[in-house]
């Protein structure tokens, strides 16, 4: 399809291209997205023709290049491929090649800023022969599966490389935020070479005096990093939103695990047990309370009123201490049932003073970490645990930096805003 120049004035081109919208509807629909991305092609061509030099000598620092040449280069853009001159340069001392047009119009992997944006969205929630086909399909692109893959790794070392030096603003919140959560987890992925592990996530909420959530932090870790990393990236957030909000209530909800609670410890107000996990405690105490297959209903009436005792009474969670130590004298209980009792009991023993449930609700204050654990779900389970896949550490980070950017509200499109101020070198 021909595309014409018609006029060119500064920084502005008129193009102009003859579509033929014949035939049923859809086949004028792909006539007219082949023309758009023609004339896509053609504009990104003069776009990129800016970001040349003239060929004469140029300093970086105290290293002076020269123009060793001008040849032809092939970029992907959204719209297709681009064939480009430009020039390359080199030091006296020959050795590694300097192309200044990439390195001003932030070309990533041989893609156009653009075109990496959306191949590294897409692989954030999908994987690279999905990408592929979508492209292929929706977009009128086809790109090699390989090579979809190789940007968005570079676009996911930009993001790791990055993690401590780029901060990330947090929206205006119409709403003034009264209280923050913290809260904390994990989620296991099956690994090429160390099977199942854990990666660590982590969420930051901000609530108004109304208890409605208003924004959300996700942090994500893979199982390599370890959770000192984790941990230091965690803290480094909650340090940015005190510094916004010193004023707020800082509430830390986390499950048994012990690596969690020093944290909270050291940046919470208030630290609780997440509700929910308790409940599922209490879903298996119900079989030593009735014991009998048929009782099934029992159990669930056991549950239901336990729960509410738990929620609503401030001395519930002491009272169902007091009442499962009772059933420790029933005879006829199985070894599992009693297992699970045993479990049960000391579980309330050792957390019993994170369980003041009322208090939090008579205040209007969260009392799980169910953001944690819809984020445990959509930041690993819903992209790394589907049927048959197997991780390498290195696709991991690659994945869960790119998922982490995109969840959390504001992050992606900051993340890329700074790539196009500041550039985007990949890490040696």
């Amino acid at each position: 399809m021909e595309v014409e120049v018609v006029e060119r004035k500064g920084s502005t081109v008129t193009l102009a291209v003859t579509v033929d919208v014949g035939g049923s509807l859809l086949q004028a629909e792909e006539a007219i997205l082949e023309a758009c991305n023609g004339l896509g092609c053609r504009a990104s061509a003069e776009a990129l023709k800016r970001y040349d030099t003239d060929g004469s000598s140029i300093l970086t620092g105290d290293v002076k290049w020269t123009s060793r040449c001008q040849d032809n280069k092939v970029y992907q853009t959204p719209y297709g491929p681009v064939e480009v001159k430009r020039h390359v340069y080199q030091t006296s001392r020959g050795g590694k090649i300097y192309c200044p047009l990439e390195s001003s119009a932030r070309i990533i992997r041989g893609a156009t800023p653009r075109f990496a944006k959306i191949v590294a969205h897409k692989y954030a929630h999908g994987n690279a022969e999905e990408v592929r086909m979508d492209l292929e399909s929706n977009h009128g692109r086809s790109v090699a599966k390989s090579y979809l893959q190789n940007i968005a790794e570079s676009v996911g070392a930009i993001a790791q490389a990055k993690e401590e030096s780029w901060s990330y603003a947090t929206p205006e919140l119409g709403a003034g935020i009264m209280t923050v959560v913290v809260s904390l987890g994990g989620a296991h992925l099956l690994t090429c070479d160390d099977g199942w592990q854990e990666a660590m996530v982590g969420a930051i909420s901000l609530y108004d005096g109304s208890g409605d959530r208003q924004h959300t932090i996700y942090i994500g870790a893979g199982p390599e990093y370890g959770k000192v990393h984790f941990i230091g990236r965690l803290e480094q957030e909650i340090a940015h939103v005190k510094a916004l909000y010193p004023e707020a209530l800082y509430l830390g909800i986390a499950d048994a695990a012990k690596d969690g609670w020093p944290l909270l410890e050291k940046h919470a107000d208030w630290q609780l047990l997440d509700y929910f996990h308790v409940t599922e405690c209490l879903a298996r105490v119900a079989y030593a309370a009735h014991p009998r297959k048929a009782a099934k209903p029992l159990r669930k009436q056991w549950l239901h009123e336990r729960c509410h005792q738990l929620k609503h009474d401030p001395q519930g969670a002491q009272a169902l201490l007091q009442e499962m130590q009772g059933y420790r004298r029933r005879n006829k209980l199985s070894v599992a049932v009693k297992d699970d009792l045993r479990v049960a009991i000391a579980y309330f023993e050792d957390h019993l003073h994170l369980m003041n449930y009322a208090e939090y609700v008579e205040e209007n204050l969260p009392i799980g970490s169910g953001v944690t654990e819809a984020a445990c779900k959509t930041l690993i389970k819903q992209r790394f645990c589907r049927s048959g896949m197997r991780w390498k550490h290195k696709g991991v980070k690659v994945v869960l930096s790119l998922r982490e950017l995109a969840q959390t509200t504001g992050r992606w499109e900051q993340f890329w805003s700074k790539i196009d101020q500041y550039g985007g070198e990949l890490p040696v």
